[in-house]
């Protein structure tokens, strides 16, 4: 199957330079922002977030009062990112120098009494620096009064596993306390930052205290040295999913395959009978390094050894595995690498070439973190690859309609990280007398509102992503998204009603402001701009369009979701596409006063183009949806008579 998302990039290398202090352009641009009290840095993968932390820590320290650091991540294995770091070399002022004391993702239990005990005799000590993971901190806090965070900065890497649900995580209630009960700095930091994912991260009250530096995706893997491309695409399986692998696994690349949790569907419910399998797939196993546990394996097709981890053995077996992953430094140093729950956020392997993830992945925040582990940038590679293997709907399953949710599910996500990882453009209103040429990254737009408000100006500039992931995991949005609701209901009628409860406090002018944004991003992105000429043309869904013609009633003639569902159109066969449009169909849009209103023009351009009205009985999902509208208003018109 072609790749969903497909994304090409110019090699500038701006993202892996740096200035007179050592600093990458999205450290530098973090350090700007390092006299805030409260930080939020939101970037990609392999952009350098753990440095660009040390920076802003050592200046807190040396000339803004702060006396400690507490840097926690949510697994020990991360914890080597925030390791002893020579600065001064570079040309910083200091270096980064926590004791070996005090880093506590050693081996252990997180909650043990040692731990605890050392963390507190941190705090009461002249010590500088302390690296815990997410648990530990939470059960130490539980033992330390919050004045004692006093002249502190609390650092917490991988944010989006802080919630401010209070049954789902006791670390968003921790850092809600400490921001009220002490005068602690705080520097937040993530790459997949998606409130869409479930609840709200923070709450609101704190999240509006953060000052916020994003470095997008495209500026991150667009200023790359060696990384050309990269593609997300699907492929379905029937039966078992291990029969398919053959056909799917390069083992020319070097790979991670994320096997399926047991709950999944996808298992087969004995994960290591499916990692011996997948094993067989490969090969046959030569030899295993009773020192490292990497498995030898002798590859079938011309007897080549490749070097395989496996990470989803559990014990001590892995923390053999661990350690030796901990120091690759050569490209043949691994092969692939069979994991479970780990090797997605924090692992770091730049020869990585593509992730090939098995079962649905419910998480936009996962899906973002598994694909982060392939776009380094090494020169062994010039393109990255995420493929996703994902049962096949098929009508005699009683899983069916799981089978489609979780295929609309899983497309939802890679529609979203086409968002995620295309340029940014900058909207302005095209006024009746300019005939100026757009400057670059612009595109001016007829119609269009621009944002008047600094609460417009915010969600755009710091959380459209998130909202654009809101939307999408909306239910009647992904009804909507096969085509069979009209273009102007998802745009005009069920994006609005997110917003607006996303934010319930905008007025009706702030909303529209907010979807027209919204919905021209998200088009333009999803399409592609072409030179023709003296003529730029941007083709959205099946249109060309002047790119000087472009008007906001245009767009919110356009599904800019539906491009996928074209790919799958001419991917899958005709049998299984209408048996998901079918399943869509079975729960489409409960028809509303609102949705009938906004298609009321649509049944008269069809009333007069085709000579009839609309047949509720008809195969066109689209002319049943105006044949409900049409009942709708009827009915409506007899009850008020």
């Amino acid at each position: 199957m072609e790749n969903l998302v497909e994304v090409k990039y110019a090699q500038t290398g701006e993202s892996t330079k740096t200035n007179i202090y050592g600093m990458r352009e999205m450290q530098e641009r973090v350090y700007a922002y390092r006299a805030s009290k409260y930080l939020l840095i939101k970037a990609p993968p392999a952009s350098g977030k753990s440095r660009a932390l040390m920076f802003v820590a050592l200046d807190k320290m040396q000339n803004q009062g702060i006396k400690k650091v507490i840097v926690a991540v949510p697994e020990r294995s991360i914890g080597s990112s925030f390791k002893k770091t020579e600065l001064k070399k570079f040309g910083f002022f200091a270096d980064w120098m926590p004791e070996d004391r005090y880093n506590l993702c050693t081996r252990g239990s997180d909650n043990s009494q040692g731990k605890i005990k050392t963390f507190q005799e941190f705090m009461d000590s002249d010590a500088k620096i302390l690296i815990c993971t997410h648990a530990t901190l939470r059960f130490a806090y539980e033992t330390i009064e919050e004045t004692k965070f006093n002249d502190c900065l609390l650092a917490i890497d991988e944010f989006h596993h802080v919630s401010a649900d209070l049954d789902s995580s006791k670390l968003g209630e921790l850092l809600h306390s400490i921001m009220t009960k002490s005068n602690a700095h705080v520097v937040a930091m993530t790459g997949s930052y998606f409130r869409g994912d479930g609840v709200a991260v923070m709450r609101p009250e704190d999240e509006m205290k953060f000052d916020r530096v994003t470095y997008n995706y495209y500026e991150q893997l667009n200023g790359y040295t060696y990384l050309k491309s990269l593609g997300i695409g699907y492929h379905f399986y029937q039966g078992r999913y291990l029969s398919a692998l053959p056909e799917i696994l390069d083992t020319d690349k070097k790979t991670i395959i994320h096997i399926p949790s047991v709950n999944s569907l996808a298992s087969t419910k004995d994960k290591y009978e499916e990692v011996d399998r997948i094993i067989d797939i490969i090969g046959e196993l030569d030899h295993q390094d009773p020192e490292t546990n990497i498995l030898f394996v002798k590859r079938h097709s011309d007897g080549k050894i490749l070097k395989i981890a496996d990470l989803v053995e559990d014990k001590e077996g892995r923390e053999k595995v661990v350690e030796y992953l901990r120091h690759i430094e050569k490209v043949d140093d691994l092969d692939i690498l069979i994991a479970l729950g780990m090797a997605k956020e924090g692992f770091d392997w730049p020869f990585c070439e593509q992730a090939l993830t098995i079962g649905y992945r419910g998480s936009l925040t996962e899906i973002v973190q598994i694909i982060g582990r392939c776009t380094r940038d090494s020169e062994n590679k010039t393109h990255a690859q995420f493929t996703n293997l994902i049962a096949h709907p098929d009508a005699s399953d009683d899983q069916v309609t799981t089978a489609v949710n979780n295929m609309l599910k899983a497309i939802t996500c890679s529609l979203l990280m086409e968002q995620v990882l295309a340029p940014k453009f900058n909207f302005k209103v095209r006024l009746e007398d300019d005939n100026t040429e757009n400057q670059k990254g612009e595109i001016k737009i007829r119609g269009f509102k621009q944002p008047s408000t600094e609460k417009v100006k915010r969600i755009i500039e710091a959380d459209l992503n998130d909202l654009k992931a809101k939307i999408l995991q909306d239910q009647n949005v992904l009804k909507a998204l096969p085509g069979n609701v009209d273009p102007v209901v998802v745009n005009k009628v069920l994006i609005p009603k997110i917003i607006q409860t996303t934010y319930p406090d905008l007025t009706d002018e702030e909303v529209e402001e907010v979807r027209q944004y919204v919905i021209a991003d998200s088009a333009i992105k999803t399409g592609s701009i072409e030179d023709t000429g003296d003529i730029r043309f941007i083709r959205m869904a099946s249109r060309f369009v002047n790119i000087d013609e472009l008007s906001i009633d245009l767009i919110d003639s356009i599904n800019p979701f539906q491009k996928a569902f074209e790919v799958l159109s001419k991917t899958l066969d005709k049998r299984t596409f209408r048996l998901i449009q079918e399943c869509v169909d079975a729960t489409r849009l409960q028809m509303t006063e609102e949705v009938a209103v906004s298609l009321w023009p649509k049944i008269k351009e069809f009333v007069k183009a085709t000579g009839s009205e609309p047949d509720k009985n008809s195969m066109d999902p689209h002319e049943r949806e105006l044949a409900d509208a049409l009942l709708y208003i009827r009915n409506k018109k007899r009850s008020q008579q």
